[in-house]
């Protein structure tokens, strides 16, 4: 079972959430919390597994939580679902600790898949908001700009690989690309994420999205 925590300074919503997400057999909702604050307070309580966190709320918002969270709890994972998907947000709230940046649109089957994607450690994004971090770290470095010999040391196939990701592409979506099974290409992302010492997906993004020049050199 996976112990969820509700966070938003909206009643309605937090309501509307607890309703969809109790039809999963697998998820619990274990606490609500109407701001930052009281998240902190309640993860220390609860110990829960995933918390949806808002962004925009009283007292303290939802990057300063997840920022707090992320530090003092490490075995609790956050996903932000809010309706804001600005740069700074994403960003922020990305940089802090959070694993994934859903928007409320989110149909409430995608939401069940991604927070027990973040329970998981894997990174979950919503449309367009890989697109927007990618416009955050712009493709402007040249062949000037060193590479890192972690990169130098990938193979033709994990290069692919990395370039895919940076598209957004999911492992499925790899693997029908590269004619490989889905399995494979996980072990080319864990290797990736190994090699080049990176946290999760978003990071191998940026990183592919920066030194995009070099892989698209031929091997």
């Amino acid at each position: 079972m996976i112990k969820v925590l509700l966070v938003d300074d909206q009643h309605l919503i937090r309501q509307g959430l607890k309703e969809l997400l109790k039809l999963e057999p697998d998820l619990e909702i274990v606490g609500e919390a109407e701001n930052g604050a009281v998240a902190v307070d309640l993860v220390a309580k609860l110990q829960p597994d995933v918390v949806l966190m808002d962004i925009r709320m009283p007292i303290m918002d939802g990057v300063a939580a997840t920022q707090e969270i992320n530090q003092n709890f490490r075995n609790t994972k956050i996903l932000v679902l809010t309706t804001f998907d600005n740069d700074e947000y994403v960003t922020a709230a990305l940089q802090n600790g959070a694993m994934g940046y859903l928007l409320k649109d989110t149909p409430s089957e995608e939401l069940a898949v991604a927070i027990r994607a973040v329970h998981k450690g894997y990174t979950q994004l919503g449309p367009g908001i890989v697109k927007k971090l990618l416009t955050q770290f712009p493709n402007s470095v040249h062949q000037s700009q060193p590479v890192p010999p972690s990169l130098t040391e990938l193979t033709p196939r994990e290069k692919e690989v990395l370039k895919l990701i940076a598209t957004g592409a999911s492992n499925r979506e790899i693997a029908q690309k590269l004619y490989i099974s889905e399995g494979t290409v996980k072990n080319h992302v864990t290797n990736i994420l190994n090699r080049l010492n990176l946290r999760d997906r978003t990071q191998a993004a940026i990183i592919a999205n920066t030194f995009l020049f070099y892989l698209n050199e031929p091997n």
